[in-house]
C-alpha cells in the first residue's frame, strides 16, 4: 500500500485512523541503520579473521597452524583469542543495551541512538589504526557498546512510531539492513582481501559508514509519541502523533498511549514489575526466542562463513564469494519477510522457518560426517551442495527468525516495561552471541560434523515452543497486546487472574499470590 493511504488499526472499539506517511517510512530507515552496524560487524570480522595479513599481525599461531602441511580441517581455526576477537563486542553490547535501557527511558529513543552511533564511531577508529591485540580488542568493546545501544533503541522506535497494520515491514527494515550489512561486508572483504598487508584496515573501517549515517539520522528524525508523553512533553507528543499518521483525528490512540502513560507512571521499579506474574508471559516468550534465534546455527554461518568454507577446503577466493552468494540470499529473503509478515502473521512464518532449517542442518551434518575427514579436502560437488543447503538455511531464517524475533520482543510489552522487557531480549541476543561466537571454532574442533546435529536438535526444539506457547500478534495496537493476545492465550491468559499491574493499588497481600 502506498503512502497516503488510510489504514485502520485495532478493533473491538479501538478504530485509530492513521495513514502509512512519507515521515514514518523514512524515520523508520533512517533509524534501521542501526542494524547496518550490525549486520556489517557480524559480515566483517569472519571475512578478516580469515586474511592471512591479519593473522600473521595479530595471530601468527593460528597463521602458521593454518598452513601447515597436514592441518586439521575442522581445528586449524581454534584459537581462544582469535574468538575473542569477534566474540569480545557482545560483551559490551549486553552492558550498553542496559544503558540505552535507561537512556531510552530518560532521554527518549532518538538519544540513545545518537550515542550508539558515536561509540560504534569510535570503535571503528582504534580498529583500523590497531597497532596489537589490545588495541583491537579494545576497539571491539566499543563497536560493542554501539550495537548494544543501537539493538536497544532501534526496534522500540520502529514499533512505535509504525501503524500497527504495517508495525511488522516497518520494523523488518531494521533486520532488512542487518542483512544488507552482512552482504556489504562480505562484498568488501572479498575484495579487500587482495590488497596487502592492509586491506583488512579497509574492511574494518567501512563500519564508519553507517554510524556516520545513523549519527546524522538521528539530529533529523522525530521522537517517537510514547517517549514524548512519558517524559512530560503531552503537547509535542500529540502534535508528533498528528504528523506521523498524516491525520488530525488521532484522540483516541492519544488518549491511550496516555492512559498507558498514566498506569507505568505508577510503577516505581520496571524491573520488579517485570517480575511480577502478570508480566512472566511476555517475559518469557520475548526472551527465549532470542535464546532459540542465536542457537540456531545462524552465526556460525555469518561470523565464519570464509573460515567455514575454507574449511570444506575452498580456496581462500571460493569461500569469501560463497559468503557473498549467502549474503545475497540473506538480503533477498528477509525482502519476502516484510512482504509476508503482516499477512501470514509470525507464528506461521517462525514455524515453517524452524522446518526448513532444521532439514537444512541435518543433510548439512550427514555431508560432512561421511565426506569430510580431519585431514582430506571434501570433494567439489558435494563442496557446492553444502553452500546450496547453507544457502537454503539462510534463507529459512532470513524470513522467520531473523526479523520476527526483534519485532516480537519489540511489540509484546506494556509501555510501563517496554524497555526493560527489551533489555531482557537484546541481552540475551547479545549474550548467547558472545557464547556461540567465543565456543563455536573449539566446538567444530572436538564435535567436528557433529555439531550440525547438535543445533538441528535445537532447532526442533524451538519450532515446538512456538507451535504450542507463542501467541499471535499480527495487526494489534501494541497498547492492547494483553488484552488481545496474551489474556486470550490457552496457557498464559491463567497468569492475568489478579488483574493488571499496578504497585501503588496492589494490596500488601497480592505478594503470596505473585509467584514469584
Amino acid at each position: 500500500m502506498a503512502p497516503g493511504v488510510m489504514a485502520v488499526q485495532g478493533g473491538a472499539g479501538n478504530d485509530f485512523p492513521a495513514k502509512l506517511t512519507s515521515q514514518v517510512v523514512i524515520c523508520s530507515i533512517i533509524a534501521a541503520f542501526g542494524g547496518l552496524m550490525f549486520g556489517y560487524d557480524i559480515g566483517i570480522s569472519g571475512g578478516v579473521t580469515s586474511m592471512d595479513d591479519f593473522l600473521l599481525k595479530f595471530f601468527p599461531s593460528v597463521y602458521r597452524k593454518k598452513h601447515e602441511a597436514r592441518e586439521n580441517n575442522y581445528c586449524k581455526y581454534d584459537n581462544q583469542m582469535l574468538q575473542l576477537f569477534t566474540s569480545s563486542l557482545y560483551l559490551a553490547a549486553v552492558v550498553f543495551s542496559f544503558v540505552a535501557a535507561k537512556i531510552c527511558t530518560r532521554f527518549g529513543r532518538r538519544m540513545a541512538m545518537r550515542l550508539a552511533a558515536a561509540a560504534f564511531g569510535i570503535g571503528v577508529i582504534l580498529n583500523i589504526f590497531a597497532r596489537n591485540v589490545v588495541m583491537l580488542i579494545v576497539g571491539r568493546l566499543f563497536l560493542g557498546a554501539g550495537v548494544g545501544m543501537g539493538n536497544q533503541a532501534v526496534p522500540l522506535f520502529i514499533s512505535e512510531i509504525a501503524p500497527a497494520r504495517y508495525r511488522g515491514g516497518l520494523n523488518i527494515s531494521f533486520q532488512m539492513l542487518i542483512t544488507i550489512g552482512i552482504l556489504c561486508a562480505n562484498i568488501i572483504n572479498y575484495f579487500t582481501s587482495k590488497i596487502h598487508p592492509n586491506g583488512w584496515r579497509w574492511s574494518l573501517g567501512g563500519a564508519a559508514v553507517p554510524a556516520v549515517f545513523l549519527l546524522f539520522g538521528s539530529l533529523i528524525i522525530v521522537e517517537t509519541p510514547a517517549s514524548l508523553i512519558e517524559r512530560g512533553k503531552n503537547e509535542e507528543g500529540l502534535k508528533t502523533l498528528r504528523k506521523i499518521r498524516g491525520v488530525e483525528d488521532v484522540q483516541k490512540e492519544y488518549d491511550e498511549i496516555v492512559e498507558a502513560t498514566e498506569t507505568a507512571k505508577k510503577i516505581k521499579s520496571p524491573f520488579k514489575t517485570l517480575m511480577k506474574r502478570s508480566s512472566r508471559p511476555q517475559l518469557i516468550c520475548g526472551t527465549i526466542i532470542h535464546f532459540f534465534q542465536q542457537f540456531t546455527g545462524i552465526n556460525v554461518v555469518m561470523f565464519y562463513a570464509p573460515v567455514l568454507f575454507q574449511t570444506m577446503g575452498l580456496g581462500s577466493d571460493a569461500s569469501l564469494m560463497s559468503a557473498v552468494i549467502t549474503g545475497s540470499i540473506n538480503v533477498v529473503s528477509t525482502i519476502a519477510a516484510i512482504l509476508l509478515v503482516d499477512k501470514v502473521g509470525r507464528k506461521g512464518l517462525l514455524i515453517e522457518g524452524a522446518l526448513q532449517m532444521l532439514v537444512s542442518q541435518v543433510a548439512i551434518g550427514a555431508i560432512l560426517m561421511t565426506n569430510l575427514t580431519a585431514t582430506n579436502a571434501i570433494t567439489k560437488p558435494y563442496a557446492y551442495v553444502v553452500i546450496i543447503l547453507i544457502s537454503v538455511f539462510v534463507a529459512g531464517f532470513a524470513w522467520s527468525w531473523g526479523p520476527l524475533c526483534w519485532l516480537i520482543s519489540s511489540e509484546i510489552y506494556p509501555l510501563e516495561t517496554r524497555t526493560t522487557g527489551f533489555f531482557f531480549a537484546v541481552s540475551m541476543n547479545m549474550v548467547c552471541t558472545f557464547i556461540i561466537a567465543q565456543a563455536f571454532l573449539t566446538m567444530l574442533c572436538h564435535m567436528k560434523s557433529s555439531i550440525f546435529f547438535f543445533f538441528a536438535v535445537l532447532i526442533l526444539i524451538m519450532g515446538s515452543y512456538i507451535k504450542i506457547f507463542l501467541p499471535e500478534t499480527k495487526g494489534i495496537p501494541i497498547d492492547e497486546m494483553n488484552e488481545r493476545a496474551w489474556k486470550k492465550h490457552w496457557h498464559w491468559k491463567k497468569y492475568f487472574i489478579d488483574g493488571p499491574i499496578d504497585e501503588e493499588a496492589a494490596p500488601k497481600g497480592d505478594h503470596q499470590k505473585e509467584d514469584l
